[in-house]
């Protein structure tokens, strides 16, 4: 049974930083696709970063990039997302994901395993 857990989310206030880490269990994340994906109240699910696990190549959605940064430890099964220069707008519940179909990496409609979500909460 694959699991996928984050963790590192809280509340910060703007110009702050925070890592979420995002653990696999039951997969492997290797030669793969990982994915942070973020949803805010009330709208749509939207990518954030996408790194490809074989060789590290990333993706990343236009409104975060030069702010955070995607990165994998494959020892730990890991998947982290640091995010530097927060504002109130990256406030949302902020999802792993692992298992793309095919697509575009950065659309949430891809994705097969997610996991449950850690808050992230940017005050002004």
């Amino acid at each position: 049974q694959v699991q996928l857990v984050e963790s590192g989310g809280g509340s910060v206030q703007a110009g702050g930083s925070l890592r979420l880490s995002c653990v696999a269990s039951g997969y492997t994340y290797s030669k793969d696709y990982v994915g942070w994906f973020r949803q805010a109240p009330g709208k749509g699910r939207e990518g954030v970063a996408v790194i490809r696990t074989g060789d590290g190549n990333t993706y990343y959605s236009d409104s975060v990039k030069g702010r955070f940064t995607i990165a994998q430890d494959n020892a730990k099964n890991t998947v982290y997302l640091q995010m530097n220069t927060l504002k109130p707008d990256d406030t949302a519940m902020y999802y792993c994901a692992a298992d793309p179909r095919g697509g575009w990496v950065l659309s949430p409609s891809i994705w097969k395993y997610w996991g449950q979500g850690t808050q992230v909460t940017v005050s002004s």
